[in-house]
């Protein structure tokens, strides 16, 4: 359970940042303003929240 938080949290942390690279809101990176990896951020951020999603329902049906 603790594991797939923790994925979570690390996937959108790392997907959020390379959406703001993509669209060069986030400038300095050999990244920034190409915009696969905005696309790229997207899905690892939506790969995270599933992960968050699923370690909240194990964790809501662990204590009933």
């Amino acid at each position: 359970m603790w594991t797939r938080g923790v994925l979570g949290i690390v996937f959108c942390l790392v997907g959020a940042v390379w959406i703001l690279q993509g669209t060069n809101a986030l400038p300095g990176s050999g990244m920034s303003g190409h915009g696969i990896w905005a696309v790229i951020g997207a899905v690892a951020f939506v790969v995270g929240a599933g992960l968050l999603g699923w370690a909240w329902h194990i964790r809501n049906s662990d204590t009933e």
